[in-house]
């Protein structure tokens, strides 16, 4: 029964509770016992057993009781270590906010705790999520469940992607039925393609940022990772909503994201980008590319080519504006009010003794590379010139968008790497190549899984849409997932 259980999606999860089938708290202990099995895998930074059977006790009165129940309720999830948890630790995957324990809940967390979702622990990433590997967190590297079946990498560990690896990896070895994951430049879908999961980052202020520890605020968006795109569209929907304690939530409608399932891709027009096709990229994901362009277009969609000139600049762009604000959001971990404090001689040597003490080398490098480009004589050089081709980014989308109504692209250049593979930050940040340009431009974006590499690993495509037409987004994505009919295997005890 437990084996069953953790193989269930939210969708049947909650059919299952509907019908009696099994209770929140047998579907929380399964879910507990795969939590420990896997801890090699190193997925969570805190599990929460305790706090996820009180909630899942809470769920079966309620339902005994006849109230009122929540879209999620029962359903047992991990939150990313990014979002602040009521009397729970919450460490941004850093050791300098090691054993900060917040007195208040983000605003998505405390709406999925509504909707009555379980925590089942807080998920591992990239220190204050800069990464694409999940090698970064203080807290140790996550492993990604899936082995290459053959070539370079064969039997070596692999990376579940990031900064949202704790999530990615967590749902693949379903540990958890859902996660939270956010995306800044890709830490959403980047990571589910690696895993191979829906990755689903919504338009910029879907979601609200409120409680959610900063990296860059005009970047950061919250999402669900699941292993269906009806799962993801279930999780979304309890996750959004306008919030006036963030002034970049968007004052909208939440709609039922799942009322798109079902509708399919007929009439839709598809746009190809041209700009999408990177130097070096393997023939494997042309080709997948080009069969999802096949399988859109067999489903009724008409394709078309179109150009977002301006894409070659996305990476440089974002590698200025994200660091810029991650030196100015970055700044008030200072060793004086809350977190790591390692003291000095002076006030001075206190700051640059837990600094240097608290950041790690990435962390480190972004907040050198911010804090330069937004320095006298270079602002304007560097920072104001990249706010500047970020509108002409977002301009080439809209002009897009008015031709057609998604876009469809690789999700990563390539499927997940070795661990350790000792990438330069440069050949690192490559990873995003394909996910920076709709994350400058704040618009909702997908990753599905569609096939496998020639090595056995698991490739995303990824879905762009319009602003906030997260429905006609899940609608192709749910036609891309019927087409591939892509399986996740069943991973036993962190072995791929």
């Amino acid at each position: 029964m437990s084996k069953t259980l953790t193989n269930l999606t939210i969708a049947e999860a909650r059919d299952g509770l509907a019908a009696k089938e099994f209770s929140a708290v047998e579907l929380t202990e399964a879910h507990n016992d795969a939590v420990v099995a896997a801890r090699d895998l190193n997925a969570f930074v805190s599990e929460t057993p305790g706090l996820a059977l009180d909630a899942a006790k809470a769920s079966d009165v309620r339902r005994a009781s006849g109230d009122v129940l929540g879209s999620m309720d029962g359903v047992p999830i991990a939150m990313k270590d990014l979002f602040c948890t009521e009397g729970v630790q919450s460490t941004a995957g850093s050791h300098m906010l090691e054993g900060f324990v917040p007195a208040y809940e983000s605003t998505v967390s405390k709406n999925l705790k509504d909707a009555g979702s379980v925590m089942l622990g807080k998920a591992n990433m990239d220190e204050f999520a800069m990464g694409s590997s999940t090698e970064n967190s203080y807290y140790g590297n996550t492993i990604n469940p899936w082995k290459a079946s053959s070539g370079p990498d064969a039997g070596s560990d692999l990376v579940p992607g990031g900064s949202s690896g704790g999530s990615a990896s967590a749902v693949a070895t379903r540990l958890c039925l859902g996660a939270t994951g956010t995306d800044t430049g890709g830490s959403i879908r980047q990571p589910a393609s690696f895993s191979g999961i829906v990755g689903l980052k919504p338009t910029y202020g879907r979601c609200s940022r409120w409680g959610i520890v900063a990296f860059a605020s005009s970047l950061d968006q919250a999402g669900p990772m699941t292993r269906t795109v009806r799962d993801s569209a279930i999780m979304l929907g309890s996750m959004a909503g306008h919030d006036p304690k963030d002034s970049t939530s968007a004052p909208v409608e939440t709609p039922n994201f799942e009322s798109a399932m079902g509708l399919g891709v007929k009439g839709l027009r598809i746009g190809i980008p041209k700009e999408y096709t990177a130097e070096g990229m393997p023939q494997e994901i042309s080709d997948l590319w080009q069969l999802g362009a096949d399988w859109l277009r067999e489903a009724g969609a008409e394709i078309v080519d179109v150009s977002l000139p301006h894409t070659k600049y996305a990476l440089p762009t974002y590698y200025i504006v994200a660091p810029a604000e991650a030196s100015s959001n970055l700044a008030r971990y200072d060793g004086v009010r809350y977190g790591l404090r390692v003291e000095g001689d002076s006030l001075d040597d206190m700051y640059m003794n837990t600094r240097a003490a608290g950041f790690g080398e990435e962390v480190q490098r972004r907040i050198l590379i911010g804090t330069y480009v937004l320095s006298a004589g270079y602002y304007d050089a560097y920072y104001v010139k990249a706010q500047q081709v970020r509108t002409r980014i977002a301009g080439d989308f809209k002009s897009v968008f008015e031709d057609v109504d998604v876009l469809l692209a690789p999700t990563a250049p390539s499927p997940a790497f070795a661990m350790n593979a000792q990438l330069d930050p440069v050949s690192m940040y490559l990873n995003d190549i394909f996910t920076v340009p709709a994350s400058l431009a704040g618009l909702p974006g997908i990753s599905v899984p569609a096939g496998l590499s020639e090595h056995g690993l698991p490739l995303g495509l990824q879905l762009i849409a319009k602003p906030f037409d997260e429905l006609t987004l899940l609608r192709a994505a749910e036609t891309i997932e019927q087409s591939a009919g892509f399986e996740l295997p069943v991973f036993s005890g962190g072995e791929g």
